[in-house]
């Protein structure tokens, strides 16, 4: 609502149609109605929503009267009837969710109308309820350098990593273990088709088939290497992607191609900062020793 009020006052100001004086009254009574709701105790009080839904409606049908007259001018601009899309569904979910009571299907919401792929992550990480942002699968190989990244634009990591290393493995043969939290039983059965060796831990209660395999010493020595995993995601996201400030969807798929090659870049010059190093001390070794 605030960047409606916002955006049409401006644009109206622009080509000179009334109506839009009072910005500041209008921002102001859509935020009161909305702290009266939140603050509340009871924050579920029909009334209060029902309140702060009449605002907004009136805040939508006036930018729409407004937005009458600048079509009838010859004047289109599609920001704003993006924004009123949003305002009419928002309003819509807030009244189904707190007055009819009705549960909102997961697709149906929409968690950022600046950005509508960002996505709500659920990690079950201890202390971090979820996260937003869109999920990144990458592959790594031995020495560091990132093979190929695929960007989660819908479902999980579950359902595309069997085809991700599918495609991986005609690129690069030698490919022959992995490891990570992608375990069901269709891609454990997949996955052990495929490589050698896929440290896949299970979920849940093991059996004694699961106990054995889990306790093996390549499995075992494998699952050591996570702490590298987890070192290998605090590196992009010190490259750039913790913070994308691109827009759009395209903008963050070029971020994050961006990010794979300046990590690969940077990979490069530390194997070759430490073999020049290598090489320095070498040689004050040898004339010492001349």
């Amino acid at each position: 609502m605030r960047c409606l009020i916002r955006t049409m006052s401006r644009v109206c100001q622009e080509h000179g149609i009334r109506g839009w004086r009072k910005r500041g009254f209008w921002t102001a009574r859509v935020r009161r109605a909305f702290y009266e709701v939140r603050t509340h105790r009871q924050w579920r009080d029909e009334t209060r929503v029902e309140r702060y839904l009449c605002v907004c409606r009136q805040v939508v049908q006036k930018v729409e009267d407004s937005l009458t007259l600048l079509q009838q001018r010859e004047i289109a601009h599609a920001k704003i009837a993006e924004y009123v899309r949003h305002a009419r569904r928002q309003i819509d979910q807030v009244e189904r969710r707190l007055i009819k009571k009705e549960v909102i299907p997961h697709g149906e919401k929409v968690f950022s109308i600046h950005e509508e792929h960002t996505r709500w992550i659920n990690k079950g990480k201890a202390d971090v309820v979820a996260e937003l942002g869109v999920p990144v699968c990458m592959l790594e190989d031995q020495y560091q350098f990132i093979l190929r990244h695929h960007i989660l634009w819908e479902g999980n990591d579950q359902d595309m990593i069997v085809s991700f290393l599918t495609e991986a493995k005609k690129h690069y043969p030698t490919l022959h273990s992995c490891r990570r939290g992608f375990y069901t039983p269709e891609n454990r059965r997949k996955l052990d088709q495929l490589l050698e060796l896929s440290a896949l831990p299970r979920k849940g209660r093991r059996n004694e088939e699961d106990l054995e395999r889990e306790t093996a010493d390549d499995f075992v020595e494998a699952r050591r290497q996570h702490p590298a995993i987890e070192s290998a995601i605090n590196n992009l996201q010190q490259r750039g992607t913790g913070l994308v400030r691109t827009h759009g969807a395209e903008g963050f798929a070029r971020t994050v191609g961006l990010v794979m090659i300046a990590t690969n870049v940077h990979r490069m010059g530390l194997i070759l900062k430490t073999q020049e190093e290598r090489r320095r001390l070498w040689r004050q070794a040898r004339g010492r020793a001349a």
